[in-house]
């Protein structure tokens, strides 16, 4: 799915002006890849990105791409989602919102929530420190793969070593 051409041009423009201020070159390839990433509504990985603007640009490199989106990161121009030890993705959208994740297909998709917004966080999380800001990230099957598979989705139960058996009581 894509965004529509004035909100891609708006976070363009927004790229455009935050990169000059932190002294970063334009370059063509920097505008590609965030061009990408501002477009989509899918939360690429950077190996979709760089599949998707290699094309274009022959002599682009998956190292650009990550350093690219780790730049923007940096600059607060787009978001991580997802664990680092998973694939991380990332996403243009800045406006406060949630993720609906499937966890059969990988499906990302954002959606708003005032309950979700109203959450409070809890003590316990404040204990470990400042709370910068929040977001929820809830995990499903979609729509599509319910159909797809024609049963709901029940996670397998851990197999026990050979030996072990259960314990009547």
């Amino acid at each position: 799915m894509k965004v529509k051409g004035p909100e891609i041009d708006r976070r363009v423009e927004q790229f455009s002006g935050a990169a000059k201020r932190a002294g970063f070159k334009l370059t063509h390839q920097r505008l590609e890849i965030y061009r990408e990433v501002a477009s989509s509504l899918d939360h690429p990985d950077a190996d979709t990105i760089f599949r998707a603007v290699q094309p274009r640009m022959p002599t682009v490199s998956l190292d650009t791409v990550y350093r690219t989106l780790r730049m923007l990161d940096g600059l607060g121009l787009i978001t991580t989602l997802g664990s680092r030890r998973d694939s991380v993705r990332f996403d243009a959208n800045l406006g406060h919102h949630h993720h609906y994740i499937c966890i059969r297909c990988g499906l990302a998709r954002d959606f708003e929530s005032a309950e979700c917004n109203a959450l409070r966080i809890p003590a316990a999380a404040k204990e470990f420190g400042s709370v910068l800001a929040t977001h929820v990230e809830v995990r499903g099957v979609c729509s599509r793969c319910e159909t797809q598979f024609a049963r709901p989705f029940a996670p397998r139960k851990p197999k026990r070593p050979q030996g072990q058996h259960r314990r009547r009581t």
